[in-house]
């Protein structure tokens, strides 16, 4: 098994490979309480631009169930467990971020790829796929998989000089440091949050890295409005 097999599986069903590492009992994988450490892989899984959405698209459920995209990637992601568990001959485990309390670390095992940093926004910006891109599930594979060298690349965040991120919000929500939940709710709230509904937040379309995976129209409404029931 190597990550090029694992990111062709996942492709065919509009997902990505967005890095592995080799986690240690610091890092709160589940399931390695009895394992000598780096003796094992997690791979994160992921969407990067609309292609995950388009795949989901044509399989989705009835529009009654709470959480559809969550249904959708337990049951894609699982499947795809069970393919390589079957090829390989060995117990993979898919896990997820949405499935708690207690949630799992996603945002932590992200940097441990070396593929990401803290944005000003707070969500991790990728340095190919930006802010749009998102953790959907994670294999975990009892195999010390061959891993490339861990480069870890300087944040883009540090030459961007502008932050247009941050001057982007309407209502300021965003100050580099916190952000305002409240005032974001109740500019969505007001009616005058149509073009934040339209790109998936303003703040995050002004990013200028990664801008070519920018979510279609029909996918940013979903995930912010997710957002904003959660929230109102």
């Amino acid at each position: 098994m190597d990550l090029k097999a694992i990111d062709t599986l996942l492709a065919g069903c509009g997902l990505t490979l967005l890095g592995a590492f080799h986690p240690t009992h610091d890092d709160g994988v589940p399931g390695l309480e009895n394992s000598a450490p780096e003796t094992t892989s997690l791979v994160l899984v992921g969407n990067a631009g609309p292609a995950m959405w388009r795949a989901f698209n044509k399989h989705r459920r009835r529009e009654s169930d709470p959480d559809p995209l969550d249904d959708w990637s337990r049951e894609t992601i699982r499947t795809r467990a069970a393919t390589l568990s079957k090829e390989f001959n060995l117990p993979v485990t898919a896990l997820f971020p949405f499935d708690g309390p207690p949630y799992l670390p996603f945002q932590k095992w992200a940097q441990r790829t070396g593929n990401v940093h803290r944005s000003p926004l707070g969500p991790v910006v990728h340095h190919q796929y930006g802010l749009w891109h998102a953790y959907r599930g994670a294999l975990l594979i009892p195999a010390k998989l061959a891993l490339p060298p861990l480069t870890v690349m300087s944040s883009p965040c540090d030459t961007c000089a502008d932050k247009p991120c941050l001057a982007a919000c309407p209502v300021h929500a965003f100050d580099g440091t916190a952000y305002n939940v409240p005032a974001c709710v109740e500019h969505l709230a007001s009616g005058a949050g149509e073009d934040c509904f339209r790109l998936g937040c303003l703040a995050r379309a002004a990013c200028p890295v990664g801008t070519r995976y920018a979510y279609d129209e029909d996918q940013a409404r979903f995930h912010l409005g997710k957002f904003f029931a959660a929230h109102r």
